[in-house]
């Protein structure tokens, strides 16, 4: 398997190209995110690890790209920015995991292990229908498509995981540990806050008032729950 690095310092290139090849991983890289695109696209990598901080596109421009493109590609953002404002801003913008300069050797080992071992273990979504309605909200399982009053809602892969599971239940509670353990899998290593991230960029997308969420409800020191739906 194949791990892509996109990091404009040298030093850096030299201690994640050891790492990853003492694991028995293949290695590539690119100096900055207009480059990274370009290499991406040639490569074809299993795992990309992406700094923030870059020459040309910054590492948040380059992850949104990609996962406008529709790449499910695991994404570790690299930073030595390590405040939660970034971290949601990584999250938001379809980060799967987030690790913070200085790291350890055994901590990214472990991290691009549980993300490769997600995409190798991820199974299609299971639900009992094809299609529900929630007032202007259609959901088309098997297609993976979200519309509101007709037109269609550009989701992100995981953002799309994440509302079709609730949906598939109506009513239904889930804890923040449920939804991340089926986003990412059991072996998740990040940080719970990471489902609200994605909760609240998904209530940006379908709410009329994401500030009073009718779909993606909260439910108080437990989770969240998908409101009440029509089957169409």
């Amino acid at each position: 398997m194949k791990i892509m690095l996109v990091d404009d310092e040298q030093s850096i290139r030299t201690v994640v190209e050891h790492i990853v090849t003492e694991e028995g991983y293949e290695f590539c890289y690119a100096a900055d995110g207009a480059e990274a695109l370009e290499v991406l696209e040639d490569e074809k990598p299993d795992l990309l690890i992406l700094d923030v901080m870059m020459p040309k596109l910054n590492g948040f421009e380059v992850c949104t790209k990609i996962r406008e493109s529709g790449n499910d590609l695991p994404i570790i953002f690299l930073s030595a920015k390590g405040d939660i404002v970034d971290k949601s801003v990584g999250f938001r913008a379809g980060a799967d995991d987030y690790l913070v300069k200085p790291f350890s050797s055994m901590e990214l080992s472990l991290r691009i292990e549980a993300l490769l071992r997600r995409k190798r273990e991820q199974k299609p979504l299971q639900v009992n229908r094809n299609y529900c309605k929630l007032g202007d909200l259609e959901i088309y399982f098997n297609k993976f498509e979200v519309k509101k009053r007709g037109k269609k809602i550009d989701l992100t892969p995981k953002e799309f995981k994440i509302l079709a599971y609730m949906a598939a239940s109506p009513g239904e509670v889930f804890t923040r540990e449920q939804l991340l353990s089926h986003a990412w899998g059991d072996d998740y290593v990040g940080e719970l806050t990471t489902i609200a991230v994605f909760i609240r960029k998904i209530r940006e997308k379908i709410e009329d008032d994401p500030s009073k969420p009718k779909y993606l409800q909260t439910v108080w020191s437990v989770g969240y729950k998908f409101g009440e739906k029509i089957i169409g």
